[in-house]
């Protein structure tokens, strides 16, 4: 059942985050081409301000999704509710604050970015940008947890895909019609707010949960251990784009955000492979298999690296040719910046190689034991990036964003394997200097062979396509004969969940 449930969330989380991309390069050409970068940095830096939200969350979700763990495994009922009506107290109380939060920014940050715009424009689209966060936290956090917690996360993927879907061809179509960059985000807006709405409806029918009669003052344990780790994760997303803002230029955020398309949908994509596999480490810790956790963490490690690879490489060899083709026809600020693209992909490649570790310390739920490195990440991450802002400028925030991403991983590799799989860190690193000796080899001989010239994006996809041929070919090769046994267990799991998925369908036919 549970590999089942994986395959369901691994297809649909893939399926969303294509779509996610496809919309997350569509807009902001259109609201390039039709506004000019300005505008576009400046949506870009009012979502990141106002998603300094997720700040106030203090890191509720995750101690919330592994608080239910256990009572789901036991079918324990009125545990559920008491930790869901907590879980929508706290998140109701953050949607209020909110609210105050926007009226601040309102005030004060048309002035950060020297009123490059006038007043009332810019707070304006800050109150309409931040309509669907309000939405999803005074009415679908709590019920999109417990779907997570559920290993029913396919679910929530569903129903975003559908959104975003909806807020691209409605953009595109606005777009055409030449109506202004607030009736574009407002429209969107308007449709995100669907999906906590629809998520509050359809978990309270689905499972028939009452919160009403649950216990109102029922104490969630551990709820700020989570602190120290998702204020480092809200400052390795937000850190550049803000350190950008008050030090630079609008134009230049654009490029960023620009740049940023390529890695954040990289890391979606690769991504799919931890979000859905998570609620299944959870549920083997909560029953304690330590010996069944150990062999699936492995072939899992091995699976997330393999593909992290092949992705990771392939974007090192293609983001500058990719950006040259994408914003080509665009002239009022220089987008092209190779080594700017090189370290963004970097970074993010860092948080790919210590994702299975973060994935397997969240299921276990030792927020508390690994705070004091997540402080060190947040403080250098944004020391280093100030610094190094001035004399650099947007090359200066990557750097920092490698230093702290770097500092971090080396202790959830070593938290992991110690406490949780009790196994030698040597296996992980083993691993790990494997990735660094095929991401070599994959960029040297990608970058002195040049399949076609990029002159648009039929010839980018062809290279594209020979890229990750390369890079696949690399990868599988040298990975079968180190890790030849993960790499078989990931095909036994994949063609049991799809051999039980069959039977199940053959006896719905019969019955």
């Amino acid at each position: 059942m549970r590999s089942k449930k994986a395959l369901y969330n691994l297809i649909s989380n893939l399926l969303l985050q294509a779509i996610i991309i496809i919309s997350g390069f569509i807009v902001p050409r259109i609201i390039i081409s039709s506004f000019g970068s300005e505008v576009n940095g400046l949506v870009s830096s009012i979502t990141q301000f106002l998603a300094y939200i997720t700040l106030l969350e203090s890191g509720f979700g995750p101690v919330i999704k592994a608080a239910l763990y256990k009572p789901i495994a036991n079918k324990d009922s009125t545990t559920i509710g008491n930790i869901l009506k907590s879980s929508e107290k706290i998140f109701r109380v953050i949607a209020l604050i909110f609210l105050g939060y926007i009226v601040i920014l309102c005030a004060f940050y048309p002035f950060i970015v020297n009123n490059q715009f006038d007043w009332l424009f810019t707070s304006s689209l800050i109150v309409i940008i931040g309509i669907s966060t309000f939405a999803e936290y005074y009415f679908g956090m709590t019920f999109g947890l417990f779907l997570q917690a559920k290993q029913r996360k396919y679910v929530i993927s569903f129903i975003q895909i559908i959104t975003y879907i909806l807020s691209t061809i409605a953009i595109i179509v606005l777009a055409r019609i030449r109506v202004g960059i607030h009736i574009i985000k407002l429209v969107s807006g308007a449709i995100f707010i669907i999906r906590p709405l629809f998520l509050n409806i359809y978990v309270k029918r689905k499972f028939n949960l009452d919160l009403k009669n649950c216990a109102k003052d029922y104490k969630l344990n551990k709820k700020w251990d989570g602190l120290a780790q998702h204020v480092a994760y809200v400052i390795h997303t937000k850190t550049d784009v803000t350190v950008l803002t008050l030090f630079t230029t609008l134009s230049e955020v654009s490029v960023y955000s620009v740049y940023h398309l390529v890695v954040s949908g990289v890391k979606a994509l690769i991504g799919t492979f931890s979000g859905s596999l998570d609620a299944t480490f959870g549920d083997m810790i909560a029953k304690s298999e330590e010996k069944n956790l150990n062999e699936k963490f492995s072939v899992f490690e091995t699976i997330f690296n393999t593909v992290s690879t092949i992705a990771f490489s392939t974007a090192i060899v293609l983001i500058t040719p990719f950006i040259s083709v994408y914003t080509r026809g665009i002239t009022d600020v220089d987008y092209i910046r190779p080594l700017f693209g090189v370290l963004l992909v970097i970074s993010e490649y860092i948080w790919a190689v210590r994702q299975p570790y973060n994935v397997i310390i969240l299921a276990a739920g030792h927020f508390k034991e690994t705070r004091k490195g997540a402080w060190v990440e947040c403080i250098s991450n944004i020391v280093i990036s100030i610094i190094l802002v001035n004399w650099l400028g947007i090359i200066g925030v990557a750097i920092g964003t490698i230093v702290a991403m770097a500092i971090r991983a080396i202790e959830f590799i070593y938290h992991a394997n110690k406490y949780i799989l009790r196994r030698s860190i040597w296996k992980s690193g083993k691993k790990i200097a494997l990735i660094v000796l095929e991401t070599a080899i994959i960029v040297a001989i990608s970058s002195m062979v040049q399949f076609r010239e990029n002159n648009n994006y039929l010839d980018f996809g062809i290279n594209l396509a020979s890229t990750m041929c390369v890079a696949s070919i690399i990868t599988l090769t040298i990975n079968s004969i180190f890790f030849g046994k993960e790499l078989n267990g990931a095909i036994r799991l994949f063609s049991k969940a799809l051999l039980k998925r069959k039977s199940k369908r053959k006896i719905d036919e019969r019955g």
